[in-house]
């Protein structure tokens, strides 16, 4: 393939008012391939938070495309990522998600490295009648390129030619500061996570957590559960969450932003139903009354290629891992300000537990469409996709009057009724798709 060939995938003519999406690049084995050489591991890609690894010696794995990681805090208090893999045969050397140890050792061979990743013991090495050559090599784990950490959240690359983590999430990072500094504490994971996989593409998942067009119609059994606990108090109070069709009324908007981000957010009614509305005083005298007001307002991000922080029924932070073009691994968890109260907690949990864990009201119908969009894109009529139009008619270039109020300037804005429920959201993420494979095919530099 050359870089002439992706005008064949994403058909991106802003003058025209036309984006589409060739059902190719959800299925073709050649273009994962691809994805994987030159967005996964040429990017930066979400690790862990720092509240995971907060001792020395606390680990966490994690991966970046396909290469498994470790996280360490070593001795001294440093955080540190290495390729999980040992350096004996290639096995992977820690199997657990997350804990604290001092050293780790292989199941294999059974060597061992310590948590800042240098190798201190070798099975039987005295007696194993190495070559000096062998005893000349570095035996340590091998350190990811880069490792940078912003407002809790750590970030890894495979790449040492990435730019600054700041300048990686630009614009975008009012939005990641609204979630991330609702606590003076910072925000740790709820324990429990809901993982599983998906036998669909991972840019299924890209698109749909910030797709506010599919809600009514996907989500129809979750807002009738809603409007029944609302107007006749059945069912599951605690979970209870907003009026839903007054936020249907509501004004919303998008922002487009370099690097593939993009954030969605809405008007929020009924904002006592937010389990830190408690908090709000406090929050607005540390932070001031524009982040605050943020807070409380419904918002989906996507972090460039496969992060997402949403908060519009519940604060989560989901990461998704392409397997196979078709298979997809998800990972969600419930993202919480540290000190919160043991009834905030709960409430918070309830809401989560309510609409995104595997098993509830919205992930299981999620997946079963993922899947079946699949299947469709198997059928030899179907070319391009055509659901990525809505909203391009009122997309503004640059910072529009919201955006000059919230000091960012993002690539573009667009602010209206809820019901254009704008897929201009997904444009910049494949327009940075198309760029990064582009450079890869013909040897650019991605970053500048």
């Amino acid at each position: 393939m050359d870089v002439s060939q992706l005008k064949q995938y994403v058909d991106d003519r802003p003058e025209q008012g036309v984006f589409r999406v060739h059902r190719a690049v959800f299925s073709d084995p050649e273009l994962f391939d691809l994805e994987q050489r030159y967005i996964f591991e040429r990017t930066w890609q979400f690790l862990t938070l720092e509240s995971q690894i907060a001792r020395p010696n606390d680990f966490v794995t994690a991966w970046i495309g396909r290469t498994p990681v470790l996280i360490t805090r070593d001795a001294q208090g440093e955080v540190r990522a290495f390729a999980n893999v040992c350096r004996h045969k290639g096995s992977v050397v820690c199997r657990e998600e997350r804990g604290n140890a001092k050293y780790h050792v292989c199941a294999y061979h059974g060597w061992a490295y310590d948590a800042g990743g240098r190798n201190v013991y070798i099975k039987d090495g005295k007696e194993g009648c190495y070559a000096a050559a062998f005893d000349a090599e570095n035996h340590d784990l091998l350190p990811i390129a880069r490792v940078e950490r912003y407002k809790g959240l750590v970030f890894g690359s495979l790449s040492p030619a990435v730019p600054p983590l700041d300048q990686f999430l630009g614009e975008l990072r009012f939005f990641i500061d609204v979630a991330m500094e609702q606590s003076p504490q910072g925000m740790e994971f709820v324990p429990g996570r809901a993982a599983y996989s998906y036998g669909g593409n991972w840019k299924l998942q890209m698109d749909n957590g910030v797709d506010f067009y599919h809600l009514t119609s996907t989500h129809k059994s979750f807002l009738t559960i809603q409007e029944r606990r609302r107007s006749g108090g059945e069912g599951h109070q605690e979970a209870r969450m907003f009026d839903w069709a007054k936020r249907l009324s509501q004004e919303a908007g998008m922002f487009q932003f370099r690097h593939g981000h993009t954030v969605g957010w809405l008007n929020q009614v009924e904002v006592e139903k937010r389990p830190i509305y408690p908090d709000m005083g406090k929050i607005r005298e540390r932070v001031g009354d524009l982040r605050a007001d943020w807070m409380l307002k419904p918002r989906n991000l996507v972090v460039f290629p496969n992060m997402q922080i949403a908060d519009a029924t519940a604060l989560l932070l989901r990461t998704f891992r392409p397997l196979t073009p078709d298979r997809t691994e998800m990972r969600v968890r419930c993202l919480a300000p540290i000190g919160e109260p043991p009834e905030q907690r709960a409430w918070r949990l309830r809401q989560f537990e309510d609409f995104f864990n595997a098993s509830g009201f919205a992930t299981p119908d999620d997946t079963t469409v993922y899947e079946d969009c699949q299947v469709g894109y198997a059928a030899r009529p179907l070319e391009w996709l055509q659901g990525y139009s809505r909203g391009i008619a009122t997309i503004e270039p640059g910072a529009n009057l919201l955006a000059r109020s919230l000091g960012i300037e993002p690539v573009s804005s667009l602010q209206g009724s809820f019901y254009v429920q704008n897929e201009a959201l997904f444009h910049p993420m494949y327009r940075e798709w198309a760029r990064l494979i582009g450079c890869g095919l013909s040897g650019e530099v991605a970053y500048q």
